[in-house]
């Protein structure tokens, strides 16, 4: 080859390398453009709707109550899907125009919950939102010891009582998280003695036969700044047959009626001149077939002291018992009031079923109410024991936090 066609083919390679350049650049200018319109197109099908989800994702110590919602700008929801991690829902509802979701009621606590949002734009372009969060894990906590047990059959003088461990401060949270129901059905108020102690009864002794259900919803409930109750259960107990007993102390007796009928009449021996009965209603509200009684105990110093006083029947927190009593002579009952307050039973070492005394505690269900007259002593305090049917209805409503 010569040196003149080497010298053009050169050139022709130059040449055409030339419009190569020029091409790519073109192409680059051309290509330029043509990605700033799809970057632009890109852009359109962003969703202009913008979701907050309330707590932001990764919140710890989330109160029960919150506050958790969902909202959004410049669009509409379409769905949230909130769940615990155990697949629980959180319910729900929208608001009317769709632009925010609130939860329907408390969350539980020592929970992780996801929430999934979604939502359209004005030309129906979809956005979502996801975010996770973990409920308060509370330090302290508070139980009610509730009375009676469950599947327990009592008398109709029968008063639910809850007695916290911790003092309440919030009362009226912690008697909504508390319904009594029954079938048939009946009006159950709460009452309450001081900060740790709620009753509920109706305001008349329970019909015969009635089913009842202590509902306690007190997990999460925040009872005192910062104490949560732990409780989530129902309780159910039946009412047996109706029976009420009449002490009169003056004339050393004690009548038992069964659904107005009376059943017996037992001599009794009563309290003292100088340790009186008191008067009024109480209830039956522990059955003890042998306890030991010391009076140092509750407030008689020495006075006495026996270790196995037989078919013991409870009716005060203060001490006052319904109770067999072998060592007293056989005639003091039905004549003579010999008692520190309690009221006596003729009864043999051991307890005997064929004593007064076994027979009444054989005949006795705890709820049986007892009703003292004639004691020449004050009537019984509300909260001593299960005396709550002293108050009238309306000093027992008086009590609720939800008056």
């Amino acid at each position: 080859m010569t040196t003149s066609v080497r010298r053009a083919l050169r050139a022709g390679a130059a040449a055409v390398l030339g419009v190569a350049l020029i091409a790519g650049c073109g192409s680059g200018g051309g290509s330029g453009g043509t990605g700033d319109a799809k970057a632009t197109a890109a852009a359109d099908r962003v969703s202009q709707a913008a979701i907050a989800v309330t707590p932001g994702d990764g919140a710890k110590d989330v109160p029960a109550t919150g506050p958790v919602s969902v909202a959004v700008k410049q669009g509409t929801l379409t769905q949230v899907v909130a769940k615990a991690a155990d697949g629980t829902p959180v319910p729900g509802g929208m608001s009317a125009d769709r632009t925010s979701w609130h939860p329907n009621g408390r969350l539980a606590l020592s929970t992780r919950y996801t929430v999934d949002a979604y939502a359209v734009d004005g030309d129906g372009r979809q956005a979502a939102k996801h975010a996770a969060f973990t409920t308060l894990v509370p330090q302290h906590a508070f139980i009610g010891f509730y009375e009676p047990e469950n599947g327990d059959t009592v008398g109709t003088g029968m008063i639910v009582s809850l007695r916290f461990n911790r003092p309440i401060a919030d009362r009226a949270a912690v008697e909504r998280a508390v319904a009594v129901t029954a079938r048939p059905a009946v009006r159950v108020l709460g009452h309450w003695f001081g900060s740790q102690r709620l009753d509920l009864r109706p305001q008349d002794y329970w019909k015969p036969g009635t089913e009842v259900t202590l509902a306690l919803r007190l997990r999460d409930v925040e009872g005192a700044p910062g104490v949560y109750g732990t409780q989530s259960k129902d309780v159910h107990f039946t009412i047996g047959r109706d029976q009420r007993s009449t002490v009169d102390a003056d004339a050393h007796t004690m009548t038992v009626r069964r659904g107005g009928d009376v059943l017996r009449t037992l001599p009794v021996s009563a309290g003292a001149p100088a340790h009186t009965t008191y008067g009024g209603v109480m209830v039956i509200a522990e059955k003890l077939a042998i306890t030991r009684m010391d009076g140092s105990t509750v407030g008689f110093g020495g006075e006495y002291d026996i270790p196995d006083v037989p078919h013991a029947m409870r009716l005060t927190d203060s001490g006052t018992f319904v109770h067999g009593n072998y060592w007293g002579a056989p005639g003091v009952f039905g004549n003579i009031n010999t008692s520190h307050g309690c009221i006596g039973l003729q009864d043999v070492k051991g307890g005997g079923t064929d004593t007064p005394a076994g027979w009444f505690f054989t005949h006795s269900l705890v709820g049986d109410p007892i009703r003292v007259v004639n004691s020449h002593d004050r009537t019984v305090a509300a909260d001593n024991g299960m005396s709550g049917w002293n108050l009238s209805w309306q000093q027992w409503t008086a009590g609720s936090a939800l008056r």
